[in-house]
């Protein structure tokens, strides 16, 4: 059994010419869902969480730490999309370097980081929304909001009766909205991300902007905090290992850079403008919170700050309560921009993935005739993460989506310093220099935070990975397109 077959570097040519997606987004646009996918309501949360507790004002640090740890799994992305412009992203690029196993198991647990961080950012934007609603004086009942175990724990806590019943209602109604939109059409998915896009930087830079007139340079003194032993787990706070241990939290801000490669079937100049789009976007991102940072750690004292609302309580402090209103509104929106773009990199993916026939084409390689888009699978994913978001507790699951992702990033690494040594005359429209130290840095980087993740996620990923293992032999392997290719080759050379 070849289980580690790979996929001909011209079938990649072949499947972008008979693509029946339509290829309208520019560099511009890409950059644009990039951003839309990262800046999420990871600014307004980690940046309390890592700069009270383990780095103080040189969270900035720990914002540029992560961003170029990033930035090497970035640039292996942007040079394997000049070479492969398919939609299929990690798993593709590995299906042509390492092989047909590896690149199962990557596209499997890239369910991980797309549709089961959908499912995280749906019951996030559930909370924000409920929060935005109080803001204005409107209240729903508990029970409408939150998963039935979490409801039960609310209970008790207000000693109250157990309710007979809980589903998060808006989790499931914004699931169906992102479904919806992302059915009708690209073009009008990424339109609404442009204007969420645009709502979110303009309140990003209104964070900094205005902010910045109520800076207290004090609070700065000292930038980096004298290290000391946690007493309750023996952890360092502040310090070096302080801001190291914040690089790893401000990670997972970034999440999200990679599903511009998912795009790829759509872009009109893919080979030149998706490497562009993923290293602008994480830039972008970068520099915005690096501003954030600064602008927060000034405005009031790290160990001030609140845990789940750094930014509102900041500004309360400041004596601009108001700003409350405008940050929810942009979390609240922000989200819904997270969630399109990762739902929308989860079908794609199922897309390329359904080209090879190692998941069912009838389902989920299928374009509809008028939008142009794989609705079958757009509907299943959104369906699946509309119910799970709706009854499922998922304190964990953002473990496990980082997992896929450090997984990902970790592999697209690898397998791009093989292709270079491979096949080191293909024509590399984006080439990244001294390439054995960007890949080498971002495998080793992934690998590093892999190690930080608890135990039970590591359990929960290893059973995971097994049962993707078990459904590749039953179906992916005997439906494997690389078979009928396999056998045309023979009858050829016969």
């Amino acid at each position: 059994m070849d289980i580690f077959r790979k996929k001909p570097l011209w079938a990649y040519e072949a499947d972008s010419k008979k693509s029946d997606l339509k290829r309208v987004l520019n560099k511009w646009a890409l950059t644009s869902l990039g951003i839309g996918a990262i800046i999420g309501g990871g600014i307004f949360t980690l940046t309390g969480i890592a700069a009270n507790i383990y780095a103080g004002p040189a969270l900035a640090i720990s914002f540029i730490i992560a961003g170029v740890g990033c930035l090497f799994a970035a640039l292996s992305y942007a040079e394997f999309a000049s070479v492969l412009p398919v939609e299929g992203s990690a798993y593709a690029y590995a299906y042509g370097t390492i092989g047909e196993l590896f690149a199962w198991f990557i596209g499997w647990n890239l369910i991980l980081e797309y549709m089961m961080g959908a499912t995280t950012v749906a019951v996030a934007w559930s909370g924000y929304f409920d929060k935005l609603l109080h803001l204005f004086g409107i209240s729903i009942p508990y029970y409408l909001v939150n998963d039935y175990p979490t409801a039960v724990k609310i209970a008790e806590q207000m000693h109250l009766p157990a309710p007979s019943f809980s589903v998060n209602v808006p989790a499931f109604l914004i699931s169906w909205v992102v479904t919806l939109i992302l059915v009708k059409g690209i073009k009008e998915a990424a339109n609404t991300n442009n204007i969420i896009v645009i709502l979110k930087i303009a309140v990003v830079l209104f964070v900094i902007l205005v902010g910045a007139f109520y800076v207290k340079t004090e609070n700065w003194h000292p930038f980096i905090p004298e290290p000391i032993k946690d007493p309750t787990n023996g952890d360092i706070r502040y310090g070096w290992q302080g801001i190291l241990t914040a690089a790893t939290i401000v990670f997972f801000a970034y999440i999200g850079f990679d599903a511009v490669s998912t795009q790829a079937g759509e872009a009109v100049n893919p080979k030149k403008d998706v490497p562009f789009a993923i290293i602008a976007s994480l830039l972008i991102c970068t520099a915005l919170y690096v501003g954030v940072s600064l602008v927060l750690t000034g405005m009031a004292r790290y160990d001030k700050l609140d845990l789940k609302a750094p930014v509102a309580s900041a500004f309360a402090e400041a004596g601009i309560p108001w700003a409350t209103y405008l940050i929810t509104i942009a979390a609240t929106a922000g989200l819904i921009s997270v969630m399109l773009v990762m739902m929308l990199g989860q079908t794609r993916i199922f897309l390329g993935m359904a080209k090879d026939k190692l998941i069912p084409p009838s389902l989920f390689g299928a374009i509809h005739p008028k939008f142009k888009t794989p609705y079958k699978s757009t509907l299943l994913v959104g369906g699946i993460i509309s119910i799970v978001s709706a009854v499922t507790p998922i304190q964990n699951v953002s473990e496990m989506t980082s997992m896929g992702t450090l997984l990902a990033f970790t592999m697209v690494s690898i397998a791009v310093l093989v292709l270079r040594y491979k096949e080191p005359h293909l024509e590399r429209p984006f080439k990244v220099k001294a390439l054995p130290l960007v890949a080498g840095g971002g495998a080793l980087f992934n690998i590093v935070l892999m190690t930080q993740v608890r135990n039970e996620t590591w359990h929960a990923f290893i059973v995971w990975g097994i049962l993707g293992i078990i459904v590749y032999f039953l179906y992916g392997y005997k439906h494997s397109r690389l078979n009928e290719l396999s056998k045309e080759n023979n009858q050829a050379s016969a």
